[in-house]
């Protein structure tokens, strides 16, 4: 409510004390007392602010009028409320008359995200530069000045009466009632189209949040999508011909006599091209001077956002965002839209970059480039309807198809599509060749997101995910949302607050409804009271102690996803965008291997702490099933639970078989130090567990005592502790150094005893086996019945021999060489254990080997190979040392 009272305060008191704003009017008056003077533009002028312009006046007798419709609110209400809308007018017209002696500058191109040609300097027959140039604008605005206060003055015509009528209804009655939301609506429907093509594509965009605005101003403004009043065909095709530079027949065997879409900037015709084939295509044609309406509409938003900002710094001057840049961005991408060529080059470049992608489900329709020009698009024809035509099981069935192929833009590739509207989004009447049943259109408005960003943003979103409020602070730092000094004690609890309400989706009413939870808003007349207090307190908190700052880019990446937030909700009332996109996000935490990535993957595989104290198993299976799509959660389901495997999980052949993928890059290189790792700890649990065994197993019976006499036979040698001769190899090759060791001396040399950490953490693998492939595979984790006697000796044999001389322990042959022997020994060791028949482990590895693609096999060979050569290599230097 807060949010529409600075709102309503900033637009009314704007309209109120600016309808001659722009022209040489050397009073500004809001009554019959002069309040401030203000020096204008002119060296020897004073503008005074007072209380008796006529439309102040208007605003302010209007306003007394429906007040007294209620008897109920008392006089000193009424003067209260006046006072603070009087309040609010005189400061918006001080910073407005302010605004007014400056010229505007256009927006900065240099400073901005889109995605748009800048060579290019040809103006049209107005003078406006064809494709966003800030001085040829500038330019254009200086000798149009009074074009531009028409239409600021059209703008304050239509904004006044409307929005007095809505600040009225909040001082009346502190809420806009259910049934004065229809004609309200509707006006506001009809103020917008009257405004033209910029105000119909804000409209446009609000059209698609059932979860903030009410049904009745849905369906207002769901018509702004369709009620737009087309151009005559005729000068359509007149338009075609001037742009190709030939009669129409030239280029095309037919066209629709009528376009089969009109739109605020274009509309289309259905054609078929004169190739011999013809080929169904859909011509785009611009409408004809819309970039003169369009200039002059951002001239008006530029000096609006310039007030605002004013008004934001008088007010709240510890805020940092900067609003006007917020509206630079979303100013140069309405300009920019009207580049038809520039929208052609982002539709073939967003097309190849989804094919080379692999994003199923979505397709971008071929650009015939030869025919398309700076007012003219010629593309390939989609046969569909709109998604807002779709009903919501439609929309709900192939949300995750639009979800991944925009979150394929954003995160992977930094060049998205910002204004993904459902008239935008096509549902195919039949499925493409490929089967995608969702077609991507209209690509005028394309965003670029630099790869440091995209990293920090996906940091975010799984900090967010995770309910991990500290470390999304310094994701906010990083994305320069919030400043680096920022109080961590205040602002943590103030996000929790905040973002975990959102996070649980539904949209603004589900948000409003958790909001009133968190608040103990739901019971009673006191609980109200109260509640709104701290929630008051903490908004306050937010205004004036943390000084946030919201970054420019996120004008446009805010609006795509605020309008695909929107569709999602229109399918599935409780869509969650942060649960539903977390498993994209995980596989692209095990892919990357950018510094970021990185450092988010480590923590949420480790502690968290930044300690590195080990590795979470548990994290690293839940992790894997949840980049393929399985999430345990916590807390109602919302949140993800990193240590938790869900139950309906992966399999151990699919999971493989992932780790190998080209999509684990990241995760392969993060655990190479941590399998080398755990395969040094098996190893030497391996080995000493099996030596002992052996040892046990050679050691001769103990001699039988001797009636009467005792044990008077020497006992049986420990075998353990016999020198014994021993060619050591070296890892060169070089000829073997003679050692005399025993068996315990080459024990402790090869495999030195595990510490309490490595045991706790062997015992944590033997637990993780027996979960998932038995009891067989626990105990051969723990090193019990691993070597045979037979084998033992086949070592000590080699060792004493010594033949492993010449030969270079760590090269491909003799480690391909390792490789196979241990596979027959432990092939051995099965069948002496399990009379012949396979494990449950050795059929799952089996199976899941066999399912390997060639890639993922060899993949697989080089690291099992590069594993022995390192365990060889360590144990090799550790004999050096012994010797």
């Amino acid at each position: 409510m807060a949010k529409h009272a600075v709102l309503t305060a900033f637009l009314v008191a704007t309209a109120a004390s600016n309808t001659s704003a722009f022209s040489s009017t050397s009073h500004l008056s809001l009554g019959s007392e002069t309040i401030l003077p203000v020096r204008s533009s002119h060296p020897h002028e004073v503008l005074t602010i007072t209380r008796t312009t006529p439309s102040s006046a208007l605003f302010a007798s209007t306003m007394d009028s429906e007040i007294k419709k209620k008897e109920k609110i008392s006089m000193g209400d009424r003067i209260a409320n006046s006072g603070m809308a009087s309040a609010a007018a005189m400061a918006t017209a001080a910073v407005n008359a302010a605004v007014s002696m400056k010229a505007l500058e256009a927006p900065d191109v240099e400073k901005s995200y889109i995605s748009l040609d800048k060579t290019q300097k040809e103006l049209d027959e107005e003078g406006l530069p064809l494709v966003y140039d800030k001085d040829l604008i500038e330019a254009y605005w200086s000798k149009e000045k009074g074009a531009l206060n028409k239409r600021w003055g059209y703008f304050v015509g239509k904004a006044v009466p409307f929005l007095t009528k809505l600040t009225t209804l909040f001082i009346r009655d502190g809420k806009i009632a259910d049934e004065e939301v229809p004609a309200l609506s509707r006006q506001a429907r009809m103020d917008l189209q009257d405004l033209g093509p910029t105000f119909i594509k804000a409209g446009q965009m609000m059209s698609v949040r059932p979860d903030v605005l009410p049904q009745a101003t849905l369906d207002e403004l769901t018509k702004l999508q369709d009620s737009v009043v087309p151009f005559d065909t005729n000068v359509a095709v007149q338009q075609i011909e001037k742009e190709l530079g030939g009669p129409l027949g030239q280029f095309f065997t037919s066209i629709s006599e009528e376009p089969v879409a009109a739109a605020s900037l274009a509309q289309v015709y259905l054609a078929t091209l004169n190739d011999g084939n013809n080929t169904k295509v859909a011509v785009k044609v611009q409408r004809p001077s819309v970039l003169g309406t369009v200039s002059k509409d951002l001239y008006v938003l530029r000096r609006a956002a310039e007030v605002f900002q004013g008004l934001v710094e008088r007010f709240a001057p510890q805020q940092r965002t900067n609003y006007v840049a917020l509206l630079n961005e979303w100013a140069i991408g309405f300009y920019t839209e009207l580049d038809f060529n520039n929208e052609a080059n982002n539709q073939q470049r967003l097309r190849d970059l989804l094919l080379e992608k692999g994003v199923q489900g979505v397709t971008v329709p071929k650009v015939y480039k030869e025919l398309c020009t700076r007012r003219l698009l010629v593309s390939e024809w989609m046969d569909g309807k709109k998604l807002s035509e779709a009903a919501p099981e439609e929309i709900k069935r192939v949300t995750p198809a639009a979800q991944e192929a925009f979150l394929t833009q954003l995160f992977e590739v930094g060049f998205f599509h910002a204004d993904p509207h459902p008239g935008n989004l096509l549902l195919l009447r039949e499925p493409t060749a490929d089967g995608a049943e969702l077609a991507l259109i209209d690509c005028g408005l394309m965003a670029s997101i630099g790869e440091e960003d995209r990293d920090h943003m996906v940091s975010a979103v799984i900090h967010l995910a995770n309910k991990d409020y500290a470390s999304l602070v310094d994701d906010f730092i990083q994305l320069k949302i919030l400043p680096q000094d920022t109080n961590r004690a205040t602002v943590i609890p103030l996000m929790d607050k905040a973002l975990s309400p959102y996070v649980k989706g539904g949209g603004a009413k589900k948000y409003e409804e958790e909001l009133r939870k968190l608040y103990g808003m739901n019971d009673g007349l006191e609980s109200q009271v109260g509640g709104f207090q701290a929630m008051t307190q903490d908004a306050l908190t937010v205004l004036n102690d943390i000084p946030f700052s919201i970054p420019p880019y996120f004008a446009i990446l805010g609006r795509a996803i605020v309008t695909l937030e929107g569709v999602a909700l229109t399918g599935d009332p409780n869509y969650g965008i942060i649960l539903q996109a977390y498993p994209f996000i995980a596989r692209k935490l095990l892919q990357s291997d950018s510094p970021e990535i990185q450092t988010a993957l480590q923590q949420v595989l480790y502690s968290g702490d930044g300690s590195n104290s080990g590795l979470k198993l548990s994290r690293l299976l839940a992790l894997l099933n949840n980049a393929a799509g399985s999430i345990a959660t916590q807390e109602g389901a919302v949140f993800v639970d990193i240590d938790a495997v869900p139950e309906d999980g992966i399999t151990f052949e699919e999971g493989l078989k992932f780790v190998l993928s080209d999509k684990a890059e990241s995760l392969r290189k993060l655990l190479e130090p941590e399998v080398d790792s755990i395969v040094d700890i098996l190893v030497r649990q391996f080995f000493r567990k099996g030596v002992n065994a052996a040892v046990i197993a050679l050691t001769p019976p103990r001699p039988p005592a001797i009636p009467f006499l005792g044990d008077i036979l020497p006992p049986s040698p420990k075998l353990d502790e016999i020198p014994l001769p021993m060619l050591l190899p070296r890892i060169d090759g070089g000829t073997p150094s003679a050692q005399v060791l025993s068996i315990k001396q080459l024990t402790e040399a090869v495999a030195p005893k595990l510490s309490q950490e490595d045991e706790l953490f062997a015992l944590g693998l033997a637990d993780a086996a027996e979960e998932f492939f038995g009891k067989e595979m626990a105990e051969f984790v723990r090193g019990e019945n691993v070597f045979s006697t037979q084998s033992i000796a086949i070592l000590l044999s080699g060792l004493r021999s010594g033949a492993f001389k010449g030969v270079n322990a760590v090269s491909p042959q003799a480690v391909e060489t390792v490789v196979e022997s241990t596979s027959r020994i432990l092939s051995l060791i099965r069948d002496s254990n399990s009379a012949g028949s396979a494990s449950k482990f050795e059929k799952a590895l089996r199976s899941a080997v066999e399912s390997l693609d060639p890639s993922e096999r060899r993949r697989l060979e080089e690291i099992v190979n590069e594993l022995t050569r390192r365990t060889i290599s360590r144990s090799l230097e550790r004999l050096s040392a012994q010797a």
